[in-house]
């Protein structure tokens, strides 16, 4: 599987150190296999006045078996309950790896009504069933980062 990473330089070692807590799958790594996807994560960058990076790696999927993984594979309540508990600091899971849709501005502006109490969680499921989900993939510890293979580079 080929994977993208959106970022304002070339990662060719991804490091765990730099990852910010309290994001939609916690503290981790995030690539997509969607390349549109990593370029627009690149554009937050650009818009800083930096260039826009997507580096590429490639991953066994054969060597899943040997990891603890969650996936989503729709926007759902289980889902909705996972954002909340990442982005409040309060996941304790030890998945190595986390995949689903991406929390974005319409996306997460339902999870916020619901997380202050203005939706109930039948209502903010239903709003997110319209949306297209997005795909990105948290990987969460160097066991799993290391099974991640840098292909190169390219400036956006």
């Amino acid at each position: 599987m080929i994977l993208y990473h959106g970022s304002y330089a070339a990662i060719s070692e991804p490091d765990l150190t730099y990852s910010r807590p309290n994001v939609d799958f916690g503290r981790g790594f995030y690539v997509t296999p969607l390349y549109e996807q990593a370029a627009k994560w690149c554009g937050k960058f650009k818009r800083r006045g930096r260039e826009g990076i997507i580096s590429c790696y490639s991953f066994d999927e054969k060597y899943e078996s040997e990891l603890k993984i969650l996936k989503f594979s729709a926007y759902s309540e289980d889902w909705l309950e996972f954002i909340l508990k990442c982005r409040s600091g309060k996941d304790n899971t030890d998945y190595d790896i986390v995949a689903g849709g991406v929390a974005n501005d319409r996306v997460f502006n339902t999870v916020e009504l619901f997380f202050d109490g203005l939706i109930d969680k039948t209502e903010a499921i239903n709003r997110l069933r319209y949306e297209k989900p997005n795909l990105q993939i948290c990987f969460r510890t160097e066991k799993a980062l290391k099974l991640l293979k840098f292909e190169g580079s390219e400036t956006v």
